[in-house]
């Protein structure tokens, strides 16, 4: 049984990224019913729930992220009836299930932006968006200096119905990706619709993207940077994200939320992605009446180094988890170079000292109080797959920029899941069937059933951590207490009996506690914890 309420507080959730995980129809991309025939897969993982990246009808210019229809699917990953029986599968499993909702732009061929474009400016068609007159002569300039997030400017001018220039229209990502008008009452009603509308087909909440977001500041003025709006994918521009009315659209969605669990006890969840500069501001987003959890991504970009983990996560505990909620840490996930590939930088290839890393961030993550959330293929230890050669590359920072620097493709390839050999059991049906991005020949090396026959794997890790998690009393919940330790290691207690040490450096230290590791990443000797290695020992409270 599923219990009745607070499971997210220290859920693990699994992200998967539906095209890349696994493929029913022999097409090379993967579908609800590949996602379907993986649930057993995840559960014995060990994880509480799975977040599904969009599927909904999309041109697909951003991978789904561009919503044509906010309440159906894609023929390209099946239909209504494929999900409800993925739905029923979950429920059978006891898994969660999380839908990924956009509020903050839709796909330009959303029939809403098309009725815009038709009906000109100044119509109420065209005020669910943000149309502007351009500025200079002609109106040829854009209406601000915004940078979009994945390149170029954030403002696209389209041609009117009498075929001269016109307005312009906004969008902080793409030009496919016409940003939504929040302050329109026909927006929050809109989405009032969508959230029902999965709600009552019995979902378990929804990870929502752009969190801070949605509302822009009512003139849009010039930015006083712009190019340092323009340096990084995250929400930088304070006068596009972070805007105070957001607030109250999460609270309205979290009574949505509300009246679903006092139906029936079953508790929905609102997960955000919140880009903002500090864990403070951060914390503004799970007060009690708002988001139940959002993304703590400082973890995932802080440096290899103890006294910068060790400020992330005090500052976290203290910021956030005083709010009443819990973190909800994250190491990785589809817009991120992979785990193993990040922490191997800048060592010699081959040397192992990424995967090291790795590991040992993974049982770190794992003993922290809250929430985490694990990117598919993180458990395989899967690296980045960096040589793709650009004719592959669909990534629209690619497309809008000619730059490889950001590009995501790399951590999206198909998962392998058998064989020695392209498509690794990721799709089926004809011989000639490829995988939407190509698999490099190593992945051979990351196979599931290899990983799941070798007790030395990543994956064994993952479920080990995950069971020991389950079974030691509410590990996701309470604090930590730092414990003295060498410089260049971290160690901290959980309760009266947990203790977590990871040593950052490559040279062996003493350990914390005395005695056999109950989990370690790696070979741990009694009494000694090895560079790039994380343990976990049950103390009897002497040492602490």
């Amino acid at each position: 049984m599923l219990s009745k309420y607070h499971w997210w507080r220290d859920a693990v959730i699994y992200q998967v990224y539906v095209r890349s995980f696994l493929d029913s129809t022999g097409d090379g991309i993967g579908d609800l019913a590949g996602v379907r025939t993986g649930l057993p897969y995840l559960k014995k993982l060990g994880v509480d729930g799975i977040w599904l990246s969009p599927f909904y009808p999309s041109p697909q210019h951003d991978h789904g992220y561009d919503v044509a229809d906010y309440c159906g699917v894609d023929p390209v990953f099946g239909d209504l009836a494929e999900f409800d029986l993925l739905m029923a599968a979950a429920r059978r499993l006891g898994i969660r299930v999380l839908l990924d909702i956009v509020p903050n732009h839709c796909s330009s061929e959303h029939p809403w932006f098309t009725e815009a474009l038709a009906a000109g400016p100044g119509s109420p068609a065209r005020a669910r968006f943000h149309f502007a007159d351009g500025r200079g002569p002609g109106g040829d300039e854009p209406p601000n200096n915004w940078h979009a997030m994945f390149g170029g400017p954030a403002w696209t001018r389209i041609t009117e119905a009498d075929g001269r220039p016109g307005q312009w229209y906004l969008h902080m990502f793409t030009p496919e990706q016409p940003d939504w008008n929040w302050r329109n009452p026909e927006i929050p009603a809109e989405f009032d619709r969508v959230l029902r509308f999965w709600l009552d087909r019995g979902v378990d909440g929804f990870r929502i993207d752009v969190a801070a977001g949605l509302y822009k500041h009512p003139d849009l003025p010039d930015s006083d940077d712009p190019e340092a709006d323009a340096r990084t994918r995250d929400s930088v521009n304070p006068l596009a994200w972070n805007q105070p009315e957001v607030h109250e659209v999460w609270r309205h969605w979290r009574s949505v939320c509300e009246e679903y669990t006092d139906r029936d006890g079953r508790e929905r969840l609102l997960v955000g992605e919140v880009s903002v500069p500090t864990a403070r501001e951060h914390a503004r987003y799970v007060r009690s009446d708002e988001l139940h959890q959002a993304f703590f991504f400082d973890l995932l970009g802080a440096p290899w180094e103890a006294d910068a983990f060790r400020k992330v996560v005090s500052e976290a505990m203290q910021d956030i988890a005083g709010t009443g909620s819990t973190v909800t840490w994250v190491l990785n996930n589809h817009d991120q170079v992979r785990t193993v590939t990040r922490y191997g930088e800048p060592a010699p290839e081959g040397s192992g000292l990424g995967a090291a890393r790795a590991r040992a961030a993974a049982l770190l993550m794992l003993a922290l109080p809250g929430a985490a959330y694990i990117y598919q293929g993180e458990e395989l230890g899967l690296p980045e797959v960096v040589d793709l050669p650009d004719d592959v590359l669909t990534d629209p920072i690619f497309r809008r920029t000619g730059s490889r620097a950001r590009v995501r493709d790399g951590c999206r390839v198909p998962l392998p899941w058998s064989g020695q050999a392209s498509p690794f059991g990721f799709t089926s049906g004809v011989e000639s069937a490829r995988p939407w991005l190509p698999q490099p020949d190593y992945f051979a090396e990351y196979a599931t059933d290899r990983a799941l026959a070798d007790t030395r794997s990543f994956w064994h890790l993952y479920r080990d951590g995950l069971q020991l998690r389950s079974a030691l009393s509410q590990l996701g919940e309470g604090t930590l207490r730092w414990l003295d330790s060498p410089p260049d290691v971290l160690a901290f207690a959980r309760g009266d009996d947990l203790v977590c040490a990871v040593n950052f450096g490559t040279a062996p230290t003493p350990a914390p506690v005395s005695g056999t590791p109950l989990l370690s990443s790696g070979p741990c000797p009694p009494g000694v914890l090895p560079g790039s290695t994380a343990a976990w020992w049950i103390s009897d409270g002497t040492a602490l």
